[in-house]
C-alpha cells in the first residue's frame, strides 16, 4: 500500500520546519508534541497485580467556621469564636494576622447555602489510585503502521509517544521518573482522577484551565447516554438506562437526596478542582438556569466571591422548556484562583454592519457619502466594491478638560461641545480630523467620522449570541465547540494545560488539541469514552505556523496582517485606529486576534498520540494481603450475602444458545478460600465465584477459585462480576482444558447495587453473557523474500439479552468500534495499531483532507472488519478489543505460528 512521497525537512518535535502560510507541502499528516513539558511514569496497566506503590485515601476538610449550623445567639461556640477572632485583631501587631483573622471573622457573618447534610460533611475521604495507562493511541501511527513496507519499529514507538519503559522501572520508579508529556484520556470518577492528579504526580497548581460541564439537574436522563451509537434518551424508559456499575453508583451517590445531593456531589468536586488550578488559572463551569443560582452559591464558598470573573449565556440550538417561556441559552459561570494573578487575553469578534447595527453608511470610490440601501443593509455584499462602510460617533467627551472646550467651525457653521462638557481632542485635533474627512455634521451636532477598517473588530462580551448550530453531534449532552474555545482562548497560552473532568463527547480535549494546548480529560462511562477516541483519533485541525518548533505550542504561534481582494482584514494583526493616532500622527495600534494564528497550507493536522488511562480498579482481589487490604474483605462479605440471596430469589440462570439453568439449594459455603456460593444443578454441585462490588475479577481470583472448585468436586464454575481483566476472560474460555473444571463467565447487571432505587428495571435482566469477539487470523499476499504478513477479521460476537431470552449475534459491521495491536504484550499497554469504525464512517473527514495521500484501500480498511496486512511483530501475538453498543472493551488474543 504506497503513500505519495513528498519532500520533507525534519523539524523538531516530529514537525517540518515551516517558513510562511506557503510553504511546501510537508508529510499528509502532522501532529503538534509538547517537547518542554514532561509528565510523571504512570505504568502499563499489564504490571497492576504486581503494583505495590499504594496510597491511603485523602481527606478533605471544609472550614468549620462555614457551618450551616452557625448561631450567634443560640447554643454553639460560634460568639466564643468570633470574640476570640475580635481580641486577635485587636491585639495583632502584625497587619497579615489582623487580615487573616478579619477574613475569618467576615466569613463567619457572610450568609451561606444550606441544604440536607451538608452540616454533617464537614469532610469527605477519596481514595487515592494511580493511573494505569491500558492503550496508546496516535492518529499518525495508525497511518503509518498500516504501511506494509514499513518495519521500523523504533519509529512507530515514537509516533505512540511509548517511552518503553523496563517492567522494573514500571514497578520501582512509577511516579517518579519523568517521560515526555503525552494528552490524556482517563477512566473513572472525577474526584478520583482529580485526587490522584493531587497526591501521584503533585498536579496541584499546574492546571491553567478547568472546564466543567455537570449534570445541570438531578433527571437520569439528563445525565447519561448508554448506547455509543444513540444520542437520544427517554426519561424512565427501561431500555434506555445504562448498565455500567460505575455510571449506577454514581446515580446513586449523586441523585438518591434530589437536589440535596447533587450539591454536595458537585461541592466536593470543586474543592478538589481548586487545589489543582494554577494561580493565575481559571475555571469554568457550564450549567443551565435551573440551577444556576444554587451552582454559583457553591462557587462563591469554595472560591470566594470575590474570585468570580464573569457568567456568560450563550444560544442553544433548540428551546429547552415549551411549556412556559422557553429557554434558549445555557450559562457558564466563571471564577479564578487568584483575582490579581488571573491569566486573561482579550478575544474579539468581527463586527457586523448593515440591519441592526450602527454600521450602516457607506462612502463610495468618488468619495461621495450616503445611508446604505435598504438591500445593502440586507446584503453587506451588495455595497459597490471600493466602498468604505462606516458609523459616525459622538465627539463629546463625557469628562471636562478646559483646553478641549472652544467653538469649532466646519462647513460654515459653529458647533461647540454640550454644556458642562468637552471635545474628545483639543483644536489643533479638530482640525486634522477636518482635513482628513473624518467630521460629519448631522444638525446642530458634529461627528466623528469611524471607518469599519478602522478596527473591525470588537471585544467578546457576556453574550454570546453565535453559538447556535452545533453540527454532527454524537453525544446526548455535547458541549458546544465555540463555548469551550473562548474560554480556553480568553485564558490559556498554547502549551498550557487543560483539564475537563466531565469529558462527554471530549469537546474540551477537541479544542484543546486544535489550539495547541495540552489536555486531560476524564469520565466514569465508558460510552463517551469509546465516543472520545473515536472523535480525536479522525479529527483534522489546521496546522498553525510556530513561533519556535523546537519549544513546540508552547513557544507561541505566528500572527501577521493580511488583507483580501477587498481591503478586509483577515490576518491575525488587525490595526486599531483611533482619534488619538490621528490627531497625533501616530501609527495605530495593533490588536492580536488569538484565534487567527497563520495556517501553513498544504498540510492536514491530526491528533497527537495520546494514552487511555484508568483509575477504575480493574483486578481485584480478596485474600487479606496484609494491612493495606484489611478494609475491603469485610465489605465483599456485605457484597456476598446479598448475591447470594439475589441467587435464592432468582434461581434461574439464562445462558448463551437459550440454555436455561435452574439452581436449587443457593446457600455460601461452610468453609472456602475463594468460592462465594454453591448449589445444586441438576443433581450435580456447581459453585460460583463473586467479584467485587465496585471493581473486576481478576485472574488470580479465577485461578484460586478454579483450583479450590476442583479439588472439592465441584463440576462447574460460574464467575460472577461487574468487569472482568481480560487475562481472567482467557482464562475462563479456555475452561477445563485449563482449570480443571468448567467455568461460565456471567455479567451482573448494575440493579444488584441500586436496590430499590431504580424499581422500572426488569428483574429478568440480572445477569447477562456476552461471548468475546470471534475473529479469523489469515496469511496476506507477501512480497518475495520479506516477512510473512497477516489480516485479521473481526466476525461479530455474540450477545445474550435476558429480556427476550435470545442471544443476539452482532455482527462485524455492527459492532462501533475495533481495534488491531499487533505486537501485544501482556505486560505492557494496548497500543491501537489500526482502528476500525465500520458503522459511523468516522475516517471519511481525514480521507477528504489527506486529499489522496494514501491508496483507497487504507480507507476501505479502517471502515471494515478486515485490518490492512501487517508484519508481526517481536511478540508474535497479537491482540483485538471490540467496543460494544454499551461501551463494554472486550479483548481477544491469538499467538502467530511460526
Amino acid at each position: 500500500m504506497a503513500r505519495k512521497t513528498t519532500k520533507r525537512a525534519k523539524g523538531a518535535a516530529g514537525s517540518t520546519r515551516r517558513t510562511g502560510p506557503t510553504a511546501e507541502k510537508a508529510a499528509p499528516a502532522e501532529d503538534y508534541r509538547h517537547p518542554t513539558a514532561s509528565s510523571p511514569l504512570r505504568p502499563d496497566i499489564g504490571v497492576q497485580p504486581q503494583f505495590k506503590k499504594k496510597k491511603p485515601p485523602k481527606t478533605y476538610r471544609y472550614d468549620s467556621s462555614l457551618s450551616p449550623s452557625l448561631e450567634w445567639d443560640r447554643e454553639g461556640d460560634a460568639r466564643e469564636r468570633g470574640e476570640a477572632l475580635i481580641a486577635q485583631i485587636l491585639g495583632a501587631k502584625d497587619l497579615t494576622v489582623a487580615k487573616d483573622a478579619a477574613g475569618r471573622l467576615k466569613a463567619m457573618s457572610a450568609p451561606f447555602l444550606n441544604w440536607a447534610g451538608k452540616a454533617e460533611h464537614g469532610a469527605f475521604d477519596v481514595p487515592t489510585l494511580p493511573l494505569f495507562v491500558h492503550e496508546r493511541l496516535s492518529t499518525r501511527a495508525i497511518l503509518e503502521t498500516v504501511q506494509v513496507h514499513r518495519s521500523d519499529k523504533q519509529v512507530a514507538m515514537d509516533l505512540f509517544a511509548d517511552p518503553e519503559r523496563p517492567l522494573a522501572d514500571q514497578l520501582l520508579k512509577a511516579y517518579e521518573h519523568r517521560d515526555k508529556w503525552v494528552n490524556r484520556m482517563l477512566l473513572g470518577d472525577s474526584l478520583v482522577v482529580m485526587n490522584s492528579l493531587l497526591e501521584y504526580e503533585g498536579l496541584g497548581g499546574q492546571v491553567q484551565m478547568m472546564y466543567i460541564d455537570p449534570p445541570y439537574g438531578v433527571r437520569y436522563d439528563s445525565n447519561f447516554q448508554p448506547f455509543v451509537r444513540k444520542p437520544n434518551v427517554a426519561h424512565n424508559n427501561d431500555a434506555d438506562l445504562t448498565r455500567e456499575p460505575e455510571m449506577v453508583q454514581a446515580y446513586r451517590d449523586t441523585w438518591e437526596l434530589g437536589v440535596h445531593s447533587y450539591l454536595s456531589y458537585l461541592r466536593d468536586r470543586l474543592k478538589v478542582a481548586r487545589e489543582l488550578l494554577a494561580p493565575s488559572g481559571s475555571v469554568f463551569v457550564q450549567i443551565s438556569d435551573d440551577n444556576v443560582h444554587l451552582v454559583r452559591n457553591l462557587l462563591d464558598e469554595v472560591f470566594g466571591a470575590e474570585c468570580f470573573r464573569g457568567q456568560i449565556a450563550f444560544r442553544t440550538s433548540v428551546p429547552l422548556r415549551s411549556t412556559s417561556l422557553a429557554s434558549i441559552a445555557d450559562l457558564v459561570l466563571w471564577y479564578c484562583r487568584d483575582p490579581e494573578l488571573c491569566k486573561y487575553r482579550d478575544v474579539f469578534t468581527r463586527r457586523e454592519i448593515g440591519a441592526g447595527t450602527v454600521f450602516t453608511s457607506v462612502e463610495l470610490p468618488d468619495g461621495s457619502r450616503r445611508k446604505m440601501t435598504s438591500a445593502e443593509r440586507d446584503d453587506p455584499a451588495l455595497v459597490p466594491r471600493g466602498g468604505r462602510v462606516y458609523c459616525t460617533e459622538n465627539l463629546v467627551s463625557s469628562g471636562y478638560t478646559p483646553t478641549c472646550i472652544f467653538d469649532f467651525e466646519f462647513e460654515g457653521t459653529r458647533y461647540s461641545p454640550t454644556s458642562g462638557k468637552s471635545w474628545k481632542t483639543n483644536r489643533e485635533g479638530m482640525a486634522a480630523l477636518a482635513a482628513l474627512g473624518r467630521l460629519d455634521a448631522s444638525g446642530a451636532t458634529l461627528r466623528y467620522v469611524f471607518y469599519l477598517d478602522d478596527y473591525p473588530v470588537q471585544k467578546l462580551t457576556n453574550l454570546w449570541t453565535d453559538t447556535k448550530g452545533e453540527t454532527d453531534k454524537t453525544y446526548v449532552v455535547q458541549t458546544s465547540t465555540k463555548v469551550v474555545q473562548r474560554c480556553m482562548l480568553m485564558t490559556t497560552d498554547p502549551g498550557d494545560l487543560v483539564v475537563d473532568p466531565t469529558c462527554g463527547s471530549a469537546t474540551t480535549a477537541y479544542v484543546a488539541e486544535q489550539w495547541g494546548r495540552r489536555w486531560i480529560t476524564c469520565d466514569v462511562s465508558r460510552v463517551p469514552l469509546a465516543l472520545a477516541r473515536q472523535r480525536l483519533l479522525t479529527a483534522t485541525y489546521e496546522y498553525y505556523n510556530l513561533l519556535d518548533e523546537s519549544r513546540g505550542p508552547a513557544g507561541g504561534f505566528v500572527y501577521n496582517r493580511h488583507q483580501n481582494a477587498k481591503g478586509d482584514d483577515v490576518g491575525g494583526i488587525v490595526p486599531h485606529v483611533t482619534i488619538k493616532s490621528i490627531t497625533n500622527h501616530e501609527p495605530p495600534k495593533e490588536e492580536r486576534l488569538v484565534d487567527r494564528p497563520e495556517i501553513v497550507t498544504g498540510v492536514t493536522r491530526v491528533t497527537g498520540p495520546f494514552t487511555f488511562e484508568a483509575t477504575i480498579p480493574t483486578p481485584v482481589d480478596y485474600e487479606g494481603d496484609g494491612e493495606e487490604d484489611s478494609g475491603a474483605a469485610p465489605d465483599h462479605g456485605d457484597f456476598v450475602m446479598r448475591m447470594v440471596e439475589v441467587l435464592r430469589r432468582s434461581p434461574l440462570l439464562r445462558l448463551p444458545a437459550n440454555r436455561t439453568i435452574k439452581l436449587e439449594q443457593v446457600r455460601q459455603p461452610a468453609k472456602s478460600l475463594s468460592l462465594s456460593a454453591e448449589a445444586m444443578q441438576d443433581g450435580s454441585p456447581v459453585t460460583f465465584v463473586f467479584g467485587p462490588e465496585h471493581g473486576a475479577v481478576s485472574e488470580k481470583l479465577v485461578f484460586n477459585a478454579a483450583n479450590e472448585a476442583r479439588v472439592k468436586g465441584f463440576t462447574h464454575l460460574y464467575v460472577v462480576g461487574f468487569a472482568i481483566e481480560p487475562n481472567a476472560r482467557t482464562l475462563i474460555e479456555a475452561g477445563e482444558a485449563a482449570l480443571g473444571v468448567g467455568a461460565t463467565w456471567v455479567e451482573a447487571t448494575p440493579d444488584l447495587v441500586l436496590g430499590d432505587l431504580l424499581k422500572t428495571m426488569r428483574s429478568s435482566q440480572v445477569f447477562s453473557v456476552t461471548g468475546l469477539p470471534e475473529i479469523t487470523l489469515d496469511k496476506a499476499d507477501t512480497p518475495k523474500g520479506e516477512d510473512q504478513r497477516y489480516s485479521v477479521s473481526l466476525l461479530g460476537l455474540d450477545t445474550f439479552d435476558p429480556a427476550t431470552m435470545e442471544t443476539d449475534h452482532l455482527a462485524g459491521e455492527q459492532v462501533p468500534a475495533w481495534f488491531l495491536d499487533t505486537d501485544y504484550d501482556e505486560t505492557r499497554c494496548f497500543r491501537v495499531c489500526q482502528a476500525f469504525f465500520p458503522r459511523t464512517g468516522a475516517w471519511e473527514n481525514l480521507k477528504r483532507a489527506l486529499r489522496g495521500e494514501y491508496d483507497d484501500s487504507l480507507w476501505a480498511h479502517l471502515g471494515g472488519t478486515t485490518s490492512a496486512p501487517f508484519v508481526p511483530g517481536d511478540k508474535r501475538q497479537i491482540a483485538v478489543k471490540v467496543i460494544d453498543v454499551r461501551g463494554h472493551e472486550l479483548l481477544v488474543t491469538q499467538k502467530l505460528t511460526a
